[in-house]
């Protein structure tokens, strides 16, 4: 009886259900009669709202299956409308609202905002007022207590400055390194041209009038911008100053309508190279020590490097010759036109040198640099290669010097071994082939003075005294040969014009 109980209830249950699955889906419907709509199973009950003048209105019904083919019905449009689709009875009973952008709020500021946006502009204002006080006293006291500050463009250009007080300003305070560029360009285009005094391979060199005093203007062409700027660079170096280097002034380019002239102004020395100075005068013993030490101490200064946070870097000329070589109105030398030198940085230990090393006078050029033997990555190589050229200016200073008035006439170097513009190959069988160097007269070897110049022409390449070796012994020479009046003063120094001059 309980068995028969149990699957009679079984039964009624799946014809519950079967009932349930072909009887269709109820919805909520509000249009509809008893609000209630009836479809087929693959229907769906729908529910959608829309936005209508700006009101939501609902939407709720059924879908037959012929309308749910595709779900164009169930899609939503944000913002606009929002259609859902369900298949349960009476899952449609719910009422949607769109999501709508809420309106932003305006922007307004809490008093915490408030506070720190007023406190911290004031707190900076505040701090500003204090740093520029301190820095305004600051100024003063040095200004008032410093007198040694590098002077300002307008005191270095006032009226009652000479050269002479300009040049000793920029030596004695700031880098070293020059006068500023303002004041330089000041200088350049106030000078007066009045004649030319001399033509080099880069320009022509004039005589020039600023303030009434002399100054040399060295002219560059627009094609030797390079050469020019070169050097001007150099002359420019940090502690690069020195009594037997020539004094750099300014350096300027000016455009005169046509083209434009590189200029670079110096001090001006009315004897002009040493050159043009033993071509006219003879010299005495005194005055040889005297032109000979100052021009291995102009080359001694170039050569050194000197450390420190303004420091100069060690500098050779690489064109030394008796026409580089000015003469002063006192009877010492300056060491001029630096516009092939080049400069070593002990840091890297590099040289800024061009690809083209062979550069210079070639009657002046050491035997490792006319065969192409030098080590250009060694800087001591250019060094040694000023060392040979300094020993062949000194033998030129030697010929013209007058003892118990007997002196040689002026000669160049291999005057009498290579033509008047010898080539590199003229200078090179000379020189490296044949291991000649220039003549030395026998009255040379009577005089101490002369054997010691003698002995720095014949100086091997491989081991050069440096400049300021050369010069100590020179100068030890000066003290214990020469007489105190003549060593120490040069006031009463005068050049004595050689016979050929006098009956010119």
């Amino acid at each position: 009886m309980t068995a028969a109980r149990k699957q009679s209830f079984q039964v009624a249950v799946i014809l519950l259900c079967v009932a349930q699955l072909t009887a269709g889906l109820k919805c909520v419907c509000p249009l509809c009669a008893n609000h209630t709509c009836e479809t087929a199973t693959e229907g769906a009950c729908w529910n959608s709202v829309m936005l209508i003048d700006g009101k939501e209105e609902t939407v709720k019904s059924c879908l037959s299956p012929s309308e749910m083919k595709g779900q164009v019905f169930c899609y939503s449009s944000r913002n606009v409308s929002k259609r859902s689709c369900c298949f349960t009875d009476f899952c449609n009973n719910e009422t949607l609202h769109l999501h709508r952008e809420r309106p932003s709020k305006e922007p307004g500021w809490s008093r915490l905002q408030l506070t720190v946006v007023i406190l911290v502009p004031f707190c900076l204002l505040c701090v500003g007022i204090l740093l520029g006080v301190c820095i305004v006293q600051g100024h003063y006291c040095a200004w008032k207590q410093d007198p040694e500050e590098p002077p300002d463009d307008q005191m270095l250009m006032s009226p009652d400055k000479c050269l002479k007080d300009l040049i000793y300003d920029m030596s004695t305070s700031g880098s070293g390194s020059g006068l500023p560029l303002l004041v330089q360009r000041t200088i350049a285009r106030t000078i007066v041209l009045q004649e030319t005094i001399g033509k080099g391979r880069f320009g022509e060199v004039w005589r020039g009038k600023w303030r009434g005093e002399d100054v040399a203007v060295k002219i560059f062409s627009s094609r030797d911008e390079r050469s020019w700027f070169r050097e001007a660079e150099i002359y420019q170096t940090i502690m690069l100053r020195h009594e037997n280097i020539l004094g750099f002034i300014a350096a300027d380019n000016k455009d005169n309508g046509s083209w434009t002239q590189l200029w670079l102004v110096s001090e001006y020395h009315e004897h002009g190279s040493l050159y043009d100075y033993l071509n006219r005068y003879t010299v005495s013993m005194e005055g040889m020590v005297v032109l000979a030490l100052s021009v291995a101490s102009g080359l001694a200064h170039l050569h050194m490097e000197i450390i420190g946070t303004q420091g100069k870097p060690a500098i050779a000329h690489r064109d030394l010759k008796s026409k580089n070589v000015l003469v002063r109105r006192n009877g010492t030398a300056v060491i001029a036109d630096l516009g092939l030198a080049v400069k070593h940085d002990s840091n890297t230990n590099t040289i800024d040198i061009p690809s083209n090393h062979r550069v210079g006078t070639k009657r002046y050029m050491a035997p490792e640099i006319l065969d192409e033997s030098i080590n250009i990555n060694n800087f001591e190589s250019f060094k040694r290669a000023d060392i040979y050229s300094l020993g062949l200016v000194f033998w030129e200073l030697a010929r013209r010097c007058s003892v118990r008035e007997l002196h040689e006439d002026f000669q160049l170097p291999y005057y009498d071994m290579v033509p008047s513009d010898p080539s590199i190959e003229d200078m090179k069988k000379v020189v490296c082939d044949q291991k000649l160097r220039p003549n030395i007269p026998n009255q040379w070897q009577s005089c101490e003075c002369s054997q010691l110049m003698n002995s720095y022409s014949y100086s091997s390449s491989s081991a050069y005294p440096g400049p300021g070796r050369r010069g100590s012994r020179l100068s030890r020479y000066a003290q214990t040969s020469l007489s105190p009046d003549t060593s120490s003063s040069s006031s009463g120094w005068s050049p004595r014009r050689s016979q050929a001059s006098r009956e010119t």
